[in-house]
């Protein structure tokens, strides 16, 4: 029975690992495209919505108006992302939405009413040092981060959005019902605000070719959907202090698969600030850890 429910759990930490693997490989796949960032934004999304309907049988039981506005902020996520990627590099795209934590720091006590400790305040700090790297000195423009410095204001606005998303999440969970519903039909309707949101700059589109189909297909099914659904199953039995850090394999290679595909190469100060900011978020989740353990902090 032991051995049974160590292997159980060793197979989520490698679901855990798959998910972040495939969340990782949107900064790649998303500058392959030759579609515009607001066509392949909400074809992925739309995409996607219907994977997560069919694969998610909880996201069908409950719907209701109080999870607008966190599909709301996730539609503004996944839309933001893709634009933000196109204009800088994969790896300030994705480690820039990674500060989200330094928002949901200031935020939470403000729309959740909780407690902020000094800890907080000094995580928050180091995050915000990290942000500043990433505008010390702004990269050339290139041939996949034509507008580094654009991309990476609109990648502040995803780390606030994301942030926002997250805590509408814990907001749905503590209204009352099923967390897993409320959560599971936020994602979805988020993915068709952000398909409805995009539409209007979706047509006329020219015809779009395989790899751009393929593409689609790709980021909707697997990148999105697939990566969803092993997070959502995966997490019933792996702690959240050891999901946090599983799925921090995410910026750490969204970047490489940049480089490895594209070629890419993001700056210097880019990837210290990354790493202020990956390194800081590790710290935060292992204190958070070693208070709910009822350890001094």
């Amino acid at each position: 029975m032991c051995f049974k429910l160590a292997s159980s759990r060793a197979t989520d930490r490698l679901m855990l690992l798959a998910a972040a693997a495939l969340f990782s490989t949107g900064g790649a796949a998303v500058k392959a495209s030759s579609m515009t960032s607001w066509q392949l934004a909400g074809c992925r999304s739309l995409t996607a919505a219907f994977v997560l309907f069919i694969l998610l049988p909880q996201c069908r039981k409950r719907w209701s108006l109080r999870m607008l506005p966190v599909a709301g902020a996730y539609a503004a996520t996944l839309a933001l992302y893709v634009v933000a990627n196109r204009l800088t590099t994969a790896a300030n795209a994705i480690f820039l939405q990674s500060a989200a934590p330094l928002y949901i720091v200031v935020l939470g006590p403000l729309l959740l009413r909780e407690k902020l400790f000094r800890r907080d305040i000094v995580f928050g700090a180091a995050v915000f040092i990290g942000m500043a790297f990433f505008f010390v000195s702004s990269p050339p423009p290139a041939h996949t981060a034509p507008n580094p410095g654009l991309g990476n204001l609109i990648g502040v606005v995803v780390g606030v959005v994301w942030a926002l998303t997250l805590l509408g999440l814990r907001w749905l969970g503590r209204s009352g019902g099923s967390q897993n519903n409320d959560s599971a039909a936020a994602v979805v309707c988020g993915n068709l605000m952000a398909f409805l949101a995009c539409s209007p700059f979706i047509f006329p589109m020219k015809a779009p070719s395989m790899t751009d189909w393929s593409i689609v297909l790709y980021l909707g099914v697997f990148q999105i959907g697939l990566a969803y659904v092993l997070v959502t199953r995966s997490m019933r039995r792996v702690p959240a202090f050891e999901a946090s850090l599983l799925l921090l394999a995410e910026p750490v290679l969204n970047p490489l698969w940049a480089w490895l595909i594209h070629s890419e190469h993001p700056g210097a100060w880019a990837l210290i600030g990354g790493a202020v900011i990956l390194v800081a978020s590790s710290t935060k989740v292992w204190f958070n850890r070693s208070t709910t353990n009822g350890e001094s902090v």
